[in-house]
C-alpha cells in the first residue's frame, strides 16, 4: 500500500487582528514530497504516529505536503489558495496511491472560505475522487462541520486536553485505513451537532466534565461496537456557523448505528450542560490564593492564550505582581523591540523599559519599568517528550531575561512562544522551584509541560481576544439560539447530512462573497 500524507493545521482567531500568512506558516512548518517524511518521522505528532503505523504494516508511507503555524488570526485569501493550490499540485507528483491521511486541525478559518478545513477536505475528495479512502485526525477544538465529515471516510479526534495522544490517534488511523483497503471493516461515520458552546476553563480532559463524560463515551464505543467515537469541545474564539460541540462516531458497516449513537452522546452530553458552564477567578483573588500555597503555582493567563491566537504580550497579570510587589514571580512576554534593546545592554546593566501591551487594547498597558539585565539567550530549545500539539522544536527568537527590584523575572521573546514545555524556562539558565508564582499563558495547554514541577495551579479570568467568558465576545455568525448565550434554547441536533450544489460546496463552506 502506498498511503500519501497530508497535513493542513491552523487554529484561527477570527477575533485577532492579525492576519496569518504563508510567512507564519514557513517560521513553524512548510514541506513538501520526502521532506514531509523527514520532518515529522519519530515525532509525537499525528504525522509521526501515521508514519509509524503505515511501517508497522509495511505500508509506503508518502510525504505529499504539510504546512503549520502557531493559532493566531484568520488566515488571508492568497495564503489558504496557494497553500490549496499546492497541496493539489504535489497530490499530481505523487503517484499512484491507494488511500490518503489528513491532518487537518478543524478550525481553520480564511478569509475566502469560513469552514477552511471543509473546503480543502472537499477540494481533495474532487481530485481524488469518491473511491479513493481518506482517513485522519482532527484536533478536538475543532469546529466540526457537515464538509468535512462529508469529505472523508474516518476522522479521529485527539483524545487528550492538553493533546499528548495525537501520535497514538495518529497510528490508530493508519491502522484503520489499512484494514478498510484490506477489506476487513467497512467504516462509516456520523455527527451531531448539539447547539452547545463549552467554556475552555472546562475543556481539560483529565478534569470534570469532560473527564466523566470521555468516560461515558468509552462505553458507548465497546457497548455499541464502534470503529472509534469522538468528542470535540469546539474552538469558541471562531466566530463561524460551526462553532461548537460535537459528536463523530464510526460503525463497521452501519451508518444508522454510527447516526444513533453520535445522536445519544449529543443528548447525554446537552442534558449536562451546566456543568459546561466556566469558574472565573479574578486576577487578584488568583494571586492572593498563589501566595498562600505550595509553590512554584502556575497562574493560567487564560485571556492571552498563546495556543488560541492571543498576541503573547497581555500585561495584566503582571501589572498586578509589580503592583503588589511579590517576590520571586515569572512571566513571559513577547516583544521584539524590547528583545533587541536588551541584547545590546551588558549583563548586570540597568535599563527603563517598555514592554508589552501593545498589540491591542485588550493586552493591557504596555510595562513600563526598571530592570537589571541578568542574561539573553538564542531562544532555540529541543521538547525530548510527549507534550501539547506534538511540538518538538521551539523558536522563541533572541530572547532576555531581566529582572525587577521587586523580584518579578521577565522573559522577553521575539517570538510567540506557547508554554508548552519547561524548556522555555530551562533554555534560559532558570529553575522553576526559585519561583512562588509562574505565569503561563494558557488554559489546560501548559498543564503537561509545567505538572512536573508546579503542585498548584489556578485559572485567572484575564481580559483579551481568548477571554474565557465566550459571553463577553461579540459573535456575528454564530448559531442561534446556542447555550449559553441563550439560556433558554431548546435542544435540537443537526445531522451530518450535507448536500453539495457545486464541487466545493461553497455555501456549506461558509465562503465569504465580500473577498
Amino acid at each position: 500500500m502506498r498511503i500519501g500524507l497530508i497535513a493542513f493545521l491552523h487554529e484561527s482567531n477570527t477575533f485577532s487582528a492579525d492576519q496569518t500568512t504563508l510567512e507564519n506558516f514557513r517560521q513553524d512548518v512548510l514541506v513538501s514530497g520526502e521532506d514531509v517524511l523527514r520532518r515529522f518521522e519519530g515525532s509525537h505528532h499525528e504525522m509521526g504516529g501515521f508514519i509509524d503505523g503505515l511501517k508497522q504494516l509495511n505500508a509506503t508511507p508518502v510525504g505529499v505536503y504539510a504546512a503549520r503555524a502557531l493559532p493566531s488570526g484568520i488566515i488571508t485569501a492568497a495564503t489558504f489558495d496557494e497553500i490549496l493550490k499546492q497541496i493539489l499540485a504535489q497530490l499530481d507528483q505523487a503517484g499512484p496511491l491507494d488511500g490518503i491521511l489528513v491532518a487537518p486541525h478543524g478550525a481553520t478559518v480564511a478569509e475566502n472560505f469560513h469552514d477552511g478545513d471543509g473546503a480543502w477536505l472537499t477540494a481533495l475528495r474532487c481530485a481524488i475522487g469518491e473511491k479513493m479512502p481518506i482517513f485522519g485526525t482532527l484536533d478536538p477544538h475543532a469546529n466540526l462541520s457537515p464538509a468535512m465529515v462529508a469529505a472523508t471516510n474516518a476522522l479521529l479526534a485527539y483524545q487528550t486536553n492538553p493533546h499528548i495522544d495525537q501520535f497514538d490517534r495518529g497510528r490508530q488511523a493508519a491502522h484503520l485505513l489499512a484494514r478498510t483497503i484490506q477489506g476487513e471493516i467497512a467504516p462509516m461515520q456520523a455527527a451531531a451537532f448539539s447547539p452547545l458552546a463549552i467554556c475552555i476553563e472546562r475543556q481539560c480532559s483529565q478534569e470534570s466534565p469532560a473527564r466523566e463524560f470521555l468516560a461515558e463515551m468509552e462505553v458507548a464505543r465497546r457497548e455499541c461496537r464502534l470503529l472509534d467515537a469522538s468528542f470535540f469541545y469546539g474552538f469558541p474564539y471562531a466566530d463561524v456557523a460551526e462553532m461548537g460541540a460535537a459528536i463523530l462516531c464510526i460503525a463497521d458497516g452501519n451508518q444508522t448505528l454510527a447516526q444513533e449513537s453520535a445522536d445519544h452522546l449529543s443528548a447525554v452530553l446537552w442534558d449536562r450542560r451546566e456543568e459546561t458552564l466556566g469558574y472565573y477567578c479574578d486576577i487578584e483573588s488568583a494571586i492572593e490564593r498563589a501566595q498562600q500555597l505550595a509553590g512554584p503555582v502556575c497562574l493560567l493567563d487564560m485571556g492571552d492564550n498563546i495556543g488560541a491566537g492571543s498576541a503573547a504580550d497581555g500585561t495584566w497579570i503582571a501589572h498586578s505582581l509589580l503592583g503588589r510587589k511579590v517576590d520571586r514571580c515569572f512571566v513571559a512576554l513577547c516583544d521584539s523591540e524590547a528583545a533587541k534593546t536588551v541584547s545590546s545592554a551588558a549583563v548586570g546593566s540597568k535599563l527603563m523599559l517598555s514592554i508589552g501591551g501593545k498589540r491591542s487594547e485588550f493586552d493591557g498597558q504596555p510595562l513600563v519599568v526598571d530592570v537589571e539585565v541578568v542574561s539573553c539567550h538564542a531562544g532555540r530549545f529541543v521538547e525530548s517528550q510527549p507534550r501539547h500539539g506534538g511540538k518538538t522544536e521551539f523558536d522563541m527568537g533572541p530572547t532576555a531575561i531581566v529582572r525587577t527590584s521587586t523580584g518579578l523575572t521577565i522573559q522577553i521573546t521575539t517570538h510567540r512562544t506557547a508554554p508548552w514545555s519547561i524548556g522555555q524556562l530551562a533554555h534560559c539558565d532558570l529553575e522553576p522551584s526559585q519561583f512562588q508564582i509562574i505565569v503561563a499563558k494558557g488554559v489546560n495547554a501548559p498543564l503537561a509541560a509545567y505538572e512536573a514541577v508546579c503542585p498548584n495551579f489556578i485559572r485567572v479570568d484575564t481580559p483579551g481576544t481568548t477571554a474565557a467568558n465566550m459571553e463577553k465576545l461579540e459573535y456575528h455568525r454564530r448559531r442561534r439560539p446556542m447555550y449559553p448565550f441563550e439560556r433558554d434554547c431548546p435542544y435540537f441536533v443537526k445531522s451530518s447530512t450535507v448536500e453539495h450544489d457545486d464541487p466545493l460546496g461553497v455555501d456549506d463552506l461558509g465562503r465569504d462573497d465580500r473577498r
